[in-house]
């Protein structure tokens, strides 16, 4: 098996359905046969929350404690940071110490890459490693765009998210230019899309026919539902909710437009 691709989902709004994409793409890979590491770089814990974690704080390993072997070069077993989920994911969880490790970094040499020699070793036992960045465009998610391949961008169909995506895309060109030179742009993934209305389908047709620099929009798009929180509040994927829900079949044809990416 050749070396995971690791994917940053990212968008420094909130509320664009990031943690939900980063669990439901995991589990939509699982489902494909493709072995998937998840990654929480949310010091909120969200995505950790949303696999079932119910007390994020009272977990002995983290991310924040893989940085922190990374930054005083101290050993670590590999499997200690590591949970499993039901539905065949593994992932590194979060919470909010996260926070703390973030403001450390400030004080490093080669801080943006604290977060890329972290995932390193796990890259040989995946195929794909996703990261679920937080609401920002700070360090962390600097890190995280260090260490990925390519990236993701959910965003809702509505004009107040899509305007945000100069700034994002402007961030992205930066990390690759000064730290990441391999760094691609996956695609954009329209999120919470409510079809019955106009303005939805006017800035789906707008996004496709006018984002920057060729940028793909996929061709998958997410619905509104209650099933995806509902289901992250049960610590599942959409998947548990019957194989015929609107968005179960969204996310599992853009799953595969992932996996159709570069043959992976």
């Amino acid at each position: 098996m050749s070396e995971a691709k690791v994917i940053a989902i990212t968008n420094q709004k909130g509320g664009v359905a990031k943690t939900t994409t980063t669990l439901n793409l995991g589990v939509g890979l699982a489902r494909l046969g493709k072995k998937v590491l998840l990654v929480d770089a949310d010091p909120q814990g969200s995505l950790t929350i949303s696999l079932g974690i119910k007390n994020p704080d009272a977990l002995e390993n983290t991310l924040s404690t893989l940085m922190q072997h990374v930054i005083e070069k101290t050993s670590f077993k590999k499997k200690d940071m590591v949970y499993h989920h039901d539905e065949g994911v593994d992932f590194i969880p979060s919470n909010i110490e996260l926070s703390g490790i973030e403001i450390s970094l400030f004080n490093l040499e080669e801080r943006e890459l604290v977060l890329k020699k972290c995932v390193e070793p796990y890259k040989k036992d995946y195929e794909y490693i996703l990261i679920d960045c937080m609401p920002s465009l700070g360090l962390m998610t600097v890190n995280a765009l260090a260490a990925a391949d390519s990236v993701i961008i959910p965003t809702q169909a509505n004009f107040l998210s899509t305007k945000g995506l100069d700034l994002l895309l402007r961030s992205i060109h930066k990390v690759k230019q000064q730290i990441n030179s391999a760094l691609t742009i996956d695609g954009i993934l329209l999120t919470m899309v409510d079809k019955r209305t106009k303005n939805a389908q006017m800035i789906s047709e707008l996004l496709r026919e006018s984002v920057c620099g060729g940028i793909k929009v996929f061709f998958a798009e997410i619905p509104t539902s209650v099933v995806a929180p509902e289901s992250s509040n049960t610590g599942k994927s959409v998947f548990t909710r019957g194989k015929r829900n609107n968005v179960a079949l969204a996310y599992d044809k853009f799953s595969r437009e992932v996996a159709a990416i570069e043959g992976n």
